[in-house]
């Protein structure tokens, strides 16, 4: 088993899987990869408020989403700036309230909201994250 805050080892993307150890998490990756045609890029953030390996996906330089590794489970930031908080308030009502929540409760700064999404099932949620992405991507 890895450690995910050792910074002296880049883990592959199936041991960050292992470390996961959860389907979803697996399943997630190849949906981001087939849907946009992107590579993960596997990082290591020092900041003390994700501070360890994360995934994250670009297409054109833009990054679509970070995932952060759980035991059990995932969460996915997904950044929303200037350019998709129109389209992603339209879209909130045909969302999970508890992804309405997050987004309210989600402080803007700098004129962006940094939504932290949990995930640990193909469910509703997990729709709802792609189609945030999906915004993200067409902006």
């Amino acid at each position: 088993m890895i450690d995910i805050q050792e910074k002296g080892y880049c883990p592959t993307l199936e041991e960050i899987g292992a470390y996961v150890s959860n389907f979803v998490f697996v399943q997630f990756c190849k949906e981001m990869k087939t849907k946009y045609n992107c590579n993960e890029k596997i990082e290591f953030s020092s900041c003390s408020w994700e501070y360890g390996w994360n995934v994250k996906f670009k297409k054109s330089g833009k990054t679509l989403c970070t995932i952060y590794p759980r035991e059990n489970y995932f969460t996915v930031l997904v950044v929303v700036g200037q350019k998709e908080k129109e389209a992603v308030e339209a879209l909130l009502q045909e969302c999970t309230p508890e992804l309405r929540d997050i987004y309210s409760q989600t402080k803007t700064g700098n004129g962006q909201k940094w939504l932290m999404i949990d995930l640990e099932d193909n469910d509703e949620m997990y729709s709802d994250v792609f189609r945030l992405i999906d915004i993200r991507r067409r902006a």
